[in-house]
């Protein structure tokens, strides 16, 4: 090949001997600069393999002879960022959740807590603005099916809804009326349902589904059928629906009946992390206050 060589009179320079259809390629050999900066890469990336985790293995890595890894100055911070916190963190745990909000900067803290709790576990149901979407409560809302005060709150944060495994979970079972009513019925009970709330005017439909409301409904919704949160039973007289409020959803859940569960998370996260997601979901804007204990009975025993 060298006797190929020749010089390329155009560019002056030197061609390498090669030629495919009269094509030849120059001999242009790379800058100094540019192979002294590739030979001083092939350099780090050796002294990197050895001082730091480099080489992938089956179920580790190289740890290099620095012994620092990424996790490890991860675990450093977060333990440090604990240490930090562990005062105010001690002082929510101590603090009974129905009177953290009489200490502004504990119930302020633990507000922030569980804001940052809530986008990491429970965004994935009920949105990042936490506004619920169809079978996902909204928490920015003042209907509650259990009760808004922060104990109802923190229980059913801790023990979930309709957890078959945990005995202390919340459970309510509306019954499915396929079968029990006729189509009819059923589409008399709905038109009622939607008269109570506001959606239609009173006709002769709503007027045989109030009777049918009466005998089938009414035990769990009340008579007037304002709900009831010992039974997890909702409020069908206002503007507020899990599942929809069209006649087409009503419809399905009279009929087919609904099971929406909520994970309990006293098996996932720690009980200060509940309390501060429990104060966090109190903030929102329908949290409630605890609700006044029953008076005492009165007591025939004289002082």
């Amino acid at each position: 090949m060298a006797e190929n060589k020749r010089i390329d009179e155009p560019t002056g320079t030197q061609t390498v001997g090669h030629e495919w259809d009269g094509i030849e390629e120059l001999n242009t050999p790379l800058p100094r600069w540019w192979l002294l900066t590739f030979y001083a890469c092939i350099l780090w990336a050796i002294g990197y393999v050895i001082f730091f985790p480099a080489i992938p293995l089956l179920h580790d890595a190289t740890k290099g002879i620095s012994g620092w890894t990424s996790q490890g100055q991860l675990e450093t911070a977060l333990s440090a960022e604990a240490k930090r916190r562990a005062p105010i963190t001690a002082a929510i745990a101590a603090t009974p959740i129905e009177q953290l909000p009489a200490n502004d900067k504990l119930m302020q803290a633990a507000i922030e807590g569980g804001r940052a709790a809530f986008k990491v576990h429970c965004v994935q149901c009920h949105g990042s603005g936490a506004a619920g979407s169809r079978g996902y409560p909204n928490l920015n809302d003042d209907d509650w099916l259990w009760g808004g005060d922060l104990a109802t709150i923190h229980y059913t944060v801790t023990h979930g809804v309709r957890n078959p495994d945990h005995s202390e979970t919340r459970f309510s079972q509306m019954p499915a009326f396929e079968g029990v009513l006729t189509t009819a019925e059923i589409g008399s009970t709905v038109s009622y349902v939607r008269m109570i709330s506001g959606q239609q005017q009173p006709n002769a439909a709503s007027a045989r589904g109030a009777v049918l409301f009466a005998a089938n409904c009414s035990q769990c919704h009340g008579p007037e059928g304002k709900g009831g949160r010992q039974f997890g039973a909702p409020n069908l007289t206002d503007g507020i629906w899990l599942y929809g409020e069209d006649r087409a959803a009503i419809t399905q859940t009279v009929m087919k009946s609904r099971f929406g569960v909520m994970p309990r998370w006293n098996n996932r996260l720690d009980p200060v992390t509940i309390k501060m997601l429990a104060a966090y979901v109190h903030s929102l804007g329908g949290g409630e206050a605890a609700p006044n204990p029953a008076p005492a009975a009165a007591s025939n025993v004289k002082p």
